[in-house]
This record gives structure tokens, C-alpha cells and sequence, in this order.
């Protein structure tokens, strides 16, 4: 299961009152760059018959079941570094990323 951070859970929220809509955030995977994948962000609007619903620190991040084997296990953070932040996926299965880090390869 996907665990999500305090400190990404309070920037979900903020991102949701800022927005004033919303349910949670979405996450997912798409076939993209050099390595394979890359991650999908979105606002999460409603619940689809296939999706699987994460609820930590009372946010909810809404993920597509086919997505599920390749984030099984991440971990999502929110990170301040300096003047740069940023969600950050500490994700288990991935295995390499291209040079610029926007893509991905994970075992399967």
C-alpha cells in the first residue's frame, strides 16, 4: 500500500482549500521518457469503480488498480529543499531513472 508523509498530506490539503474543490489528490503512472514511466498528478474529482482510495492524515490520494504493482509500497513526501519543493516518490520498485530524473524503469 502507498504511505503518505505529514508533510504531504498538509500540502494536499493546502492544495485542496486553495482549489476549493476536490476530493484528493490522484496518482498514476504513465508510459513516458527515456526510462519507461513517469508519475501523473492530478486532483482527484470523484471514485471510480476501479480505483483504490489511500486515506492518511486525513487526505485521500486515489490511485487507478493497474497503477497499484508499480507504486505498491512508495512512499509519497512533500520536501522543501532551499528554495525548490516538491512531491517526492520514494518508490521501492523502481530500479533506475533517466539522467534528467523525469522517468523511470521498475522491475516486474
Amino acid at each position: 500500500m502507498i504511505t503518505i508523509t505529514e508533510s504531504a498530506a498538509q500540502r494536499i490539503e493546502a492544495m485542496l482549500a486553495k482549489r476549493g474543490a476536490g476530493i484528493g489528490l490522484r496518482i498514476g503512472v504513465k508510459e513516458s521518457g527515456c526510462s519507461g514511466y513517469s508519475y501523473a498528478l492530478d486532483y482527484a474529482e470523484s471514485i471510480d469503480d476501479d480505483d483504490i482510495v489511500v486515506e492518511q492524515h486525513d487526505v485521500k490520494v486515489v490511485v487507478k488498480q493497474d497503477s497499484m504493482p508499480i507504486l505498491d509500497e512508495m512512499e509519497l513526501d512533500y520536501v522543501k529543499e532551499g528554495l525548490n519543493q516538491s512531491f517526492k516518490f520514494n518508490n521501492p520498485n523502481v530500479v533506475s531513472s533517466c539522467g534528467c530524473g523525469e522517468s523511470f524503469s521498475v522491475t516486474k
